[in-house]
């Protein structure tokens, strides 16, 4: 039961969602809410906000009017598995920029005064001004025959949102050992590397794998948001911008889009969710 606990709990979080946009569609006027010329409430008519039930029915059909084209469920899926590949590729590369940045951090105090404000500033900056330069150094790497692709863009501004709960809570964990124990590994007269592996790493677990999930939800809202700065076809970011230009007759469509790019995000979580069955006994205090 405890390990089905999480999905209860995310389904449990997406049925609430439709609730309170029933709620919200029920209680509020279709014109929305207006307060001295500012919105309060957003529109709940049909085209602004259609049903629960007919965004569900609408992934069901076809995608067009044309003979044999694919549902909107099929289309849909084919985009979400391109994108979560592409944001798997960027959360590794987060997940190993992150930890490398927390040791270097943990073990130099200087480097830590040094770096985390950068880390911090580092978050602060667009996504989608730093998407067109992304692009732009990438089409100018030349390695042997390695031909930079679009979706290598995407993957890397997806690392770039996933590296940063990576390092800040691998170097909360490394540094969540008490003094005693630290002081008995010195006594043992073991080094700083033997340390690290030995206590600091297996403490560091209960704050790194909800910095993980955490990654991996960001590393796909990077991934989405990259593929429209970048204009990079087959994922559900670009999904999202074809479906949204019918929207006027079709409102469903692009509301189904929108609702499997969050879903895709718990995926994601999910699936790093399942590294921790792995590490159950580095887990005995672990925090929320």
């Amino acid at each position: 039961m405890t390990r089905l606990r999480p999905v209860a709990a995310a389904l449990a979080a997406v049925l609430l969602a439709a609730v309170l946009w029933e709620v919200v569609k029920v209680a509020a006027p279709d014109a929305g809410v207006h307060v001295g010329g500012a919105s309060i409430l957003p529109r709940t008519d049909a085209v602004a906000m259609p049903h629960v039930w007919d965004v569900v029915q609408r992934t069901l059909q076809p995608e067009t009017s044309a003979a044999g084209a694919p549902s909107v469920l099929s289309s849909m899926l084919h985009a979400c598995w391109f994108t979560l590949g592409v944001a798997a590729v960027g959360w590794a590369l987060g997940v190993v920029a992150g930890f490398a940045l927390a040791v270097l951090m943990q073990r130099w105090r200087v480097a830590e005064e040094s770096l985390e404000p950068w880390l911090v500033l580092s978050q602060t900056v667009p996504l989608v001004a730093l998407a067109p330069l992304v692009v732009g150094w990438g089409g100018r790497i030349h390695l042997g025959g390695l031909e930079w692709q679009k979706w290598m863009s995407v993957a890397l501004i997806a690392s770039y949102l996933a590296f940063f709960p990576v390092a800040v809570g691998a170097l909360r964990g490394l540094q969540s050992p008490a003094a005693a124990q630290v002081d008995l590994f010195r006594a043992q007269a073991a080094g700083w590397g033997r340390t690290l592996v030995r206590l600091r790493i297996p403490a560091s677990v209960p704050h790194l794998l909800p910095a993980l999930r955490l990654g991996a939800a960001t590393a796909v809202v990077g991934a989405i948001v990259a593929e429209v700065s970048t204009g990079t076809k087959g994922g559900i970011g670009r999904l999202i911008i074809s479906y949204a230009q019918s929207a006027s007759g079709d409102p469903a469509k692009p509301w189904a889009a929108i609702a499997a790019a969050a879903l895709l995000g718990l995926v994601a979580a999910g699936l790093v969710g399942l590294i921790g069955l792995g590490l159950r006994r580095f887990r005995h205090t672990e925090v929320s």
